[in-house]
């Protein structure tokens, strides 16, 4: 049995057929959720790509794990989903993004030569590398944003395009009216095609690498887990033809927003709805162009969704293999007067899961939708239960979502789901006036609520999700809600009471050292023969010794 672990980098939950989506048609995500389970309620532990696949790779919160943004190393001693898989005896593949970055310092400090297996291992989150491609191969003034060398820039330029940076001048812009290139980071030529053969764009590029990695491996008797990272549908917005002009404004839905929320709002999403990403998808004329695109993104990663599909199918693999779609993180899109994401309204903190399990034991909830909450830190666990090991749950922190595939309800399952978000590097942390450590903010959601804390003195806010799903009415400031106020923050509380950085000992570690002391000649509070048994004073008996 092997793992293909598909995360698509901004993909919202709602932007699928099978998820409700009433324009954009998803028929192979829809496929492999009749083949499996979607989990309606699946929340990522930061609405920010590092952080968020952090806690993906480690199965930890990024409290514990402690890389809380994007370009923020991933300390040298955590172990990741390779590690654990390799203990169970399977292996562990990258094949695309991971936005992880390598804690240098430490790896000196500790004499790993990069260069080494471990070295490599440790650079990548644990992962060996098939091929590695964040897809961010933005260049301004003070140089490229990714430093490493980019596999996808080097395949087009095999494939005959000229520019230094094609990903920009072809993948990720199109061509105005005087044939100058219209860059893709500028959202109103989000409606161009994109300047490259759709064939040779990043979505198929990466599909066309998983095939050739599943067909070395083919035939292997290790088993593998391979996580296969698509850029898209993240930024710059725009895609090659036929993707370009498949929707068009008459798809865009409205705006989920409301004039009350800017009503006295909280000082935090204040900031970041009058900084420059929120004011552009305010204007209905971006989000026009905009979001026809972003559709167009989802589109094409479904068909090649549907072609790694059919070639598992037709060579006899996808009855051996788990499949899992999800995301990063969401987009808001003009939602709550924001863009990209960060904060926690469901558009950013929610994603979606999907999970094909092709063992007879799942039969039973084959094209069911499970509501229980989810965190993407219960990945690991399950695949590490998938695999045939035992879930080390002093250093995981999620847990297995094997039981709910298997139509089973798991005990003392939580009753809350947490996600945390560092903005100490953003520029609303300026605006605001704070340090940076008090740029934290804490979610705590329940079935009902959804609390949000701020750190730096800052008020919390609440939502009721029955009452008011669209999240728009912020209830902290009415003392009606001061109880609800009161359970949400102990609940916080409780969790961050857990126990989460004793990674070195397990419970049953623990357990087999009680009482042992005794037996390697420590002997406390002991009185006189009587405390301990004769075994214990074997070695403190016998005529006194002589001294020189």
């Amino acid at each position: 049995m092997n793992i293909l672990f598909i995360m698509y980098d901004q993909l919202r939950f709602d932007y699928l057929s099978c998820a409700g989506h009433p324009h954009l048609h998803t028929p192979n995500f829809d496929r492999v959720a009749a083949m499996g389970v979607r989990f309606d309620r699946a929340y990522v532990q930061s609405p920010v790509c590092g952080a968020s696949r952090m806690s993906f790779y480690t199965g930890r919160y990024t409290s514990s794990h402690g890389a809380t943004w994007n370009g923020y190393p991933l300390k040298v001693g955590e172990l990741t989903l390779g590690d654990h898989l390799r203990d169970a005896g399977m292996q562990s593949w990258l094949i695309g993004k991971t936005h992880m970055t390598a804690d240098v310092k430490g790896m000196q400090r500790l004499g790993i030569a990069a260069d080494s297996m471990i070295g490599a291992r440790v650079s990548e989150c644990g992962f060996d590398v098939w091929i590695r491609d964040d897809g961010l191969w933005g260049e301004g003034p003070d140089g490229f944003y990714d430093q490493r060398r980019s596999p996808y820039n080097e395949y087009l330029k095999s494939k005959g395009y000229e520019a230094e940076n094609p990903w920009h001048h072809n993948a990720n812009s199109g061509v105005d009216e005087e044939g100058q290139t219209a860059s893709g980071f500028l959202m109103r030529h989000a409606g161009k095609p994109a300047n490259v053969h759709e064939e040779h764009s990043e979505t198929p590029w990466l599909t066309d690498r998983t095939i050739d990695f599943i067909e070395e491996k083919r035939g292997q008797d290790t088993p593998w887990l391979a996580h296969v990272s698509y850029i898209k549908p993240h930024w710059p917005y725009i895609v090659p033809a036929p993707y370009h002009d498949m929707y068009g404004p008459e798809h865009v839905l409205p705006a989920v927003r409301d004039e009350a929320e800017k009503d006295d709002p909280h000082p935090v999403f204040d900031a970041f709805m009058n900084g420059r990403i929120g004011k552009a998808f305010q204007r209905d004329d971006v989000r026009d162009v905009v979001i026809p695109a972003y559709m167009g993104l989802i589109k094409q990663c479904d068909d090649q969704l549907g072609k790694l599909l059919d070639y598992l199918e037709d060579s006899d693999q996808l009855d051996s293999t788990m499949i899992v779609l999800t995301a990063d993180h969401g987009d808001y899109l003009g939602d709550h007067w924001l863009g990209e994401k960060d904060l926690f309204h469901e558009p950013s903190v929610k994603v979606p899961m999907i999970i094909y399990d092709p063992r007879a034991e799942a039969d039973s909830t084959r094209g069911t939708v499970c509501n229980a909450l989810v965190e993407s830190i219960d990945l690991a666990a399950t695949f590490v239960e998938f695999a045939g090991g035992e879930v080390p749950d002093h250093i995981l922190e999620g847990r297995s979502l094997l039981p709910w595939l298997q139509g089973q309800v798991p005990d003392n399952w939580r009753e809350f789901a947490i996600s945390e978000y560092d903005y100490s590097s953003q520029p609303h942390a300026q605006t605001l006036g704070l340090a940076a450590r008090d740029c934290r903010l804490f979610m705590v959601t329940t079935e009902r609520w959804k609390f949000m804390h701020a750190e730096g003195g800052l008020r919390p806010m609440l939502f009721d999700l029955q009452a008011d799903p669209d999240e728009v009415n912020d209830l902290a400031t009415d003392p009606v809600y001061a109880p609800v106020l009161s359970e949400m923050y102990e609940r916080l509380a409780k969790w961050s009471r857990r126990m989460s950085q004793r990674t070195t000992m397990s419970d049953a570690d623990i357990d087999a050292r009680r009482g042992k002391s005794g037996r390697r000649g420590i002997l406390l509070g002991v009185v006189d023969e009587t405390d301990v048994s004769e075994e214990a004073l074997v070695r403190y008996r016998g005529p006194a010794a002589g001294r020189p």
